[in-house]
């Protein structure tokens, strides 16, 4: 058996945007994920459905795996020809015990990479608005364990420290905080020294604490900001208040649950990212082509008796191109058909493939809707094909048979599967699911009834009745609603109108006064303000 290779990948603070490009692709090609509690939610959600993962914890004095066996377990999996990653929260080799793992791959003959990971004592200071250097504050930067061993104190030069007059950023120093600053200011510092506590950087859990070196420990006492954290004491955190950037996104503090197909995700996770939300992509769903029909083929065989092709969804164009390279079939013999699609979004998929609609509904964007625009459009002899999902509404074949009878192929081409989560998703188990679908920062956003069935079908009613939750369009919400969840609604069934309706949502929470982002702003005063696509 081939020996395989194991990759030190390092994960970041948390924000799966500052996954590096190297960090993504060696991720995607893994046959073994082996991660530790500091990966971030959202990294966690695009880990790749195929790889095994297996979690080992290492969270202060908490590990689901001690490190030996960790070691021991990379050599063993790369022995039995797995291509292991080894995905650890920010860098590997800052305070995170990569060193230790490299000696044992050399003992054990692995073949090994490491991928630096953009480490947290920069990145965190840099979302709360902290430049760890500034020429006219400081011009060197020290990064500090501030772990130490239970029952020992730190073992730390605190005259040195006081006398490089740079930045200092402890990692892992919760705990030690105010032993580091009673320290500090024992060997000399400055008592009102600007120092800074930051809880959860980079994700919608992110707070601040600035205060300085003498009263931040009580401050911490009071505001009991949960880990993991960093303390970064120097001159620069006075600048957090008018540096600060992330919280003034309009989605800044909050979770948005994404439940559309995996391959659906991009597009609409980059807008929400844009707007300073943390994006968990955790698909409900998975599309699966139907192959085991003819009739999708024989249609293409014979399709200049249709007058019209119609799609109801951005899936069920992808599927039909695909099926037509499969077929070898030569789209310029559609140029004479006339072509409809549901909405907006259906429409800018089609759009992909170089093709534009004839048709999409005006007032509102459903299957009814199209089904009634269709029927005024088409000619009582002219042959309607289409092609959507086996579970496809109702709605249209009623609309389009009112009035008369139009001679329709309804052809399913694909069909929607749960995705099972206890496999699939690395840290998202129903306990886990459940546990964020009761967080106040999260909501969940459903593009489909299918979304909505795949991810609450198993939570308890309790749960589901916490939920903050907007759907695309009333089919949707009324699916929400068999389960007892109240939804926002989006006033249009496209991305839009969807953007608008969590923002909208999310202001609303902070007028009731959620307390990590607090803004003093009235009702009148909420407006929902959507940067262009």
């Amino acid at each position: 058996m081939e020996q395989g290779k194991v990759w030190l990948v390092g994960a970041g603070p948390g924000d799966a945007e500052l996954l590096t490009q190297k960090a993504v692709r060696v991720l995607q090609e893994a046959d073994v994920i082996v991660y530790d509690a500091l990966v971030g939610q959202a990294i966690l959600a695009k880990l790749p459905e195929e790889a095994d993962k297996i979690y080992v914890g290492k969270r202060s004095s908490h590990h689901a795996m001690p490190q030996e066996e960790i070691s021991q377990c990379l050599v063993r999996l790369a022995k039995q020809g797995k291509n292991v990653v080894r995905l650890k929260g920010g860098d590997p080799f800052l305070f995170g015990r990569g060193g230790e793992e490299i000696e044992e791959l050399i003992r054990g003959g692995i073949d090994y990479e490491v991928v630096p990971g953009v480490t947290s004592a920069l990145a965190v200071p840099a979302y709360n608005g902290i430049p760890v250097t500034h020429r006219d504050y400081c011009s060197s930067l020290h990064i500090i364990t501030g772990h130490k061993r239970q029952g020992q104190p730190l073992r730390l030069d605190y005259e040195a420290l006081c006398r490089m007059n740079g930045t200092l950023v402890f990692l892992m120093g919760v705990a030690a905080a105010p032993e580091i600053c009673r320290g500090l200011i024992d060997a000399g510092m400055d008592p009102q020294m600007p120092a800074a506590l930051l809880s959860q950087g980079t994700t919608a859990g992110q707070r601040r604490l600035v205060s300085n070196v003498s009263e931040l420990p009580q401050r911490m006492q009071e505001e009991k900001l949960p880990t993991p954290a960093i303390l970064v004491i120097g001159k620069v955190c006075a600048l957090a208040e008018e540096f600060a950037w992330l919280e003034k996104l309009p989605l800044a503090g909050t979770k948005v649950v994404l439940t559309r197909p995996r391959q659906r995700m991009e597009r609409l996770s980059k807008r929400f990212r844009a707007l300073g939300a943390e994006v968990l992509e955790l698909p409900s769903i998975r599309i699966c082509p139907i192959s085991e029909t003819d009739r999708l083929q024989a249609a293409l065989e014979q399709i200049e008796q249709y007058g019209w092709l119609v799609f109801t969804s951005p899936s069920g164009i992808d599927v039909f191109f695909e099926r037509c390279l499969e077929y070898h079939f030569d789209i310029r013999r559609l140029s004479a058909i006339k072509i409809a699609v549901i909405g907006s979004g259906t429409a800018r998929q089609l759009e992909q493939h170089g093709l534009y609609p004839d048709l999409i509904p005006q007032e509102e964007y459903s299957a009814a809707a199209l089904g009634d625009a269709l029927a005024k459009q088409a000619g009582a002899a002219e042959k309607i094909l289409i092609a959507r999902a086996e579970a496809g509404s109702p709605d249209l074949l009623a609309r389009l048979q009112k009035d008369f009878i139009h001679p329709v192929d309804d052809i399913a081409i694909y069909r929607t599967e749960a995705v099972d989560r206890e496999s699939e998703n690395a840290g998202f188990d129903l306990t886990a699911m459940e546990t964020l679908a009761e967080d106040e920062r999260a909501v969940f956003v459903f593009t489909s009834a299918s979304t909505v069935r795949g991810t609450v079908k198993k939570m308890t009613p309790d749960v589901r009745a916490r939920m903050r939750v907007v759907c695309i369009g009333e089919r949707t919400e009324e699916e929400a609603r068999r389960y007892g969840i109240a939804a926002q609604v989006a006033e249009q069934a496209d991305e839009d109108s969807l953007v608008e309706a969590v923002v909208f949502m999310d202001q609303m929470q902070i007028h009731k006064g959620r307390p990590e982002n607090e803004t003093g702003r009235t009702e009148t005063e909420i407006h929902v303000s959507i940067p262009p696509t």
